[in-house]
C-alpha cells in the first residue's frame, strides 16, 4: 500500500490486486491477453487507490506523446473549431491531447508550426482550413502520419477527408422539387471558389436530371448577406418568375431573406429558401428559420482522428474519403399553398 503522503505507484496496485507489475501494466493500458476478472481487479485496485498512470512513462515506454497537432489556415474557427471538436471525441477515448495552431494563410507561420509540433515529437498531425480545395502538401516526407480534414492534399497519396459538396447540393435540390418547386434560382459565392463552383454544377445536374435548368443562369458574387439582397434585385430585374432560390452559403441566404421580404415576397409562402453550412448563428437567425445542408464538421473531425490514427498504428489510408451531408429542413422550405408536396 502506499505510504501517507506519497502518491501511489503501480507497485501498490499490483500488491494490492495481488498480481505482477506487469499483469498490473497490462490491465491498464488495455494490452495483452488477461482474464476479464484479473483486468477488474486491478482496475478496481487503481481506483480504491487513485492510482494515475505517468503519461511521460508510458509515452517513453511506448515511443509515443500521445499528442497530435492541428494546424489550420481557418482564423475564425468557423470550420476548425467543430473539426477540432469531432477529433478530440475520437483522440480522447485514446487519451490523447491535441495542440492547436493558427497558420492565418501564412506559409511562414505554417512552417513554423509544422517545425514546432515536430519538435514536440507529437505523434501525428491533422491539417485543416475553411476551404475545401485542394491545397499543396504541407510538407514531403513527414516523419508522422499527416490526415487533411475538410481540406484536401493535392497528392492523392496523401489522406483526405472531403465533405461530400457534390451530394449536398443535389439533396437541396431534391428538396425543393419535393416541395413542388419548379423555378429554381441559384445564389452563390465568388466564381472562382471551388465549393461555388461545385455546389452550382450539382445544383444545375440534379435539376437536369428531371429535364429543368435553373429559373435564370446562376448567379456568382461574394460570400456574404449584402450579396444576397443584391441578388434579389437581379433576379427581379431579369424579369423571369422563380419560386425557390438555392443559396451556395446561410449568409448568402440570409441576404436574400432580407431582400425578398423587402419587396414584400414571403418565405416560404411565394419562394422557399435553401442555404448551405447549417450554420446556426445564420439559420436560426433567418426569418423564418433556414432549410440548409450540414456538413457535419465534428464528423469529418472524427473520421480524420481516427484515420490518423490508424496511420500512427501502421494501417495508413491513402486517397481522399468524402463524407456525406445531411439537409436540416426549417421553416422556409414548404410546398406552395394549394400544392401537395411530391412524394
Amino acid at each position: 500500500m502506499a505510504k501517507p503522503g506519497r502518491p501511489s505507484t503501480i507497485s501498490d496496485v499490483a500488491a494490492l490486486a495481488s498480481v505482477s507489475v506487469g499483469t498490473a501494466s497490462k490491465a491498464l493500458n488495455g494490452s495483452g491477453s488477461l482474464r476479464p476478472e484479473t483486468r477488474q481487479r486491478v482496475m478496481d485496485a487503481a481506483a480504491r487507490l487513485g492510482f494515475r498512470p505517468n503519461a511521460a512513462a508510458r509515452a517513453l515506454n511506448e515511443g509515443r506523446t500521445y499528442t497530435v497537432g492541428m494546424i489550420t489556415t481557418d482564423s475564425i474557427g468557423r470550420f476548425s473549431i467543430p473539426i477540432l471538436i469531432g477529433a478530440e471525441d475520437a483522440l480522447g477515448a485514446g487519451r490523447m491531447s491535441v495542440f492547436l495552431c493558427d497558420a492565418r494563410d501564412d506559409p511562414i507561420r505554417e512552417e513554423y508550426y509544422l517545425r514546432t509540433l515536430l519538435g514536440r515529437r507529437v505523434d501525428g498531425i491533422i491539417v485543416t482550413g475553411r476551404r475545401s480545395q485542394a491545397r499543396p502538401p504541407i510538407a514531403a516526407d513527414q516523419p508522422v502520419p499527416v490526415v487533411y480534414a475538410f481540406i484536401s492534399s493535392a497528392d492523392e497519396r496523401d489522406c483526405s477527408v472531403v465533405p461530400d459538396e457534390v451530394g449536398g447540393a443535389a439533396k437541396a435540390v431534391e428538396h425543393l422539387l419535393a416541395v413542388g418547386r419548379r423555378r429554381i434560382a441559384h445564389v452563390t459565392g465568388p466564381e472562382h471558389h471551388h465549393s461555388a463552383q461545385v455546389r452550382a454544377a450539382a445544383a444545375r445536374a440534379r435539376l437536369t436530371d428531371d429535364g429543368l435548368d435553373f429559373a435564370v443562369p446562376a448567379l456568382f458574387g461574394e460570400w456574404s448577406e449584402q450579396w444576397g439582397r443584391q441578388a434579389v434585385s437581379l433576379l427581379l430585374a431579369s424579369g423571369t418568375a422563380f419560386d425557390a432560390v438555392f443559396c451556395g452559403s446561410d449568409q448568402i441566404a440570409r441576404g436574400v431573406a432580407d431582400g425578398l421580404h423587402a419587396v414584400g415576397m414571403r418565405v416560404p409562402d411565394d419562394v422557399a429558401l435553401v442555404g448551405f453550412d447549417n450554420w446556426s448563428v445564420m439559420a436560426l437567425a433567418c426569418r423564418p428559420p433556414l432549410t440548409s445542408v450540414d456538413m457535419d464538421l465534428e464528423g469529418i473531425g472524427r473520421v480524420a482522428a481516427n484515420l490518423l490514427l490508424a496511420a500512427i498504428n501502421g494501417e495508413p489510408a491513402p486517397g481522399r474519403h468524402t463524407h456525406p451531408c445531411r439537409l436540416v429542413v426549417r421553416e422556409s422550405t414548404a410546398a406552395p399553398p394549394g400544392l401537395a408536396p411530391r412524394p
